[in-house]
């Protein structure tokens, strides 16, 4: 009986698939959320690679994984300072 390695692999990439997305919906610090949606769009590119599809892949990573969480992260910034800080702290001013 031959081990089908693309399909175990596909299932532990969509665990990790679902465990980003889910720590992105869950957690209160943006830039923690941030961290776990880049993590969530490389994953959708290997997913992409394993089914072959590699200009897919390089456009997931390039666009989605590499400018999407920068653009979040710049977007936090540059904003007010409290909500960065944990909530139900008073920022000090």
């Amino acid at each position: 009986m031959a081990v089908d390695w693309e399909l175990i692999a596909f299932f532990i990439l969509s665990a990790f698939e679902i465990i980003g997305s889910v720590l992105v919906v869950i957690n209160k610090r943006l830039v923690r959320a941030a961290f776990w949606l880049a993590m969530t769009l490389v994953t959708i590119g290997v997913i992409y690679l394993l089914f072959l599809s590699e200009f897919v892949f390089l456009i997931q990573i390039l666009v989605y994984a590499g400018a999407v969480p920068v653009l979040m992260v710049f977007g936090i910034m540059l904003t007010r300072r409290k909500i960065m800080d944990e909530p139900g702290q008073e920022a000090p001013e």
